[in-house]
């Protein structure tokens, strides 16, 4: 049914950009906003993750046959509707979607404040989500 080595890729790269992006942290906001290399790690980071998360809840949606999402803020309410996500959480990381979009599309306008605002107050987003689809998985 699911593909448990993509599945466990998928969440390693969540936890590997989780610690890169955590060290970046702990940097002071204008030494982070001044560090070109911080600036790059912080949004590569950032993009791979968004992207794990989607491919991850992408392949549970489908291959549980809750649906086929058309777009990734239907990756989140198709994993919500199923509970593999609490509807709050679902709620609040819905916008994630828009945000990989706005690094994929939209790079040139990412500013390094909005990049250390999130490695600051979102870490623990992706956390909760590796979370609550370890949790789905070990259910029996």
């Amino acid at each position: 049914m699911y593909n448990r080595a993509l599945i466990d890729e998928r969440i390693s790269i969540i936890s590997s950009s989780i610690k890169r992006l955590s060290l970046l942290a702990q940097l002071p906001r204008e030494k982070f906003c001044r560090d070109e290399d911080a600036i790059d790690i912080a949004e590569n980071r950032l993009r791979r993750a968004l992207e794990a998360v989607f491919d991850l809840g992408r392949h549970l949606v489908v291959k549980a046959g809750w649906g086929i999402p058309h777009d990734y803020r239907s990756v989140i309410d198709l994993l919500a509707q199923s509970k593999v996500l609490p509807a709050d959480f679902a709620q609040r990381i819905v916008g994630m979607a828009g945000y990989r979009n706005r690094l994929i599309h939209d790079y040139n306008k990412i500013t390094p404040e909005e990049l250390y605002e999130i490695v600051q107050t979102r870490l623990t987003d992706f956390e909760s989500f590796q979370r609550y689809v370890v949790e789905f998985l070990e259910q029996p």
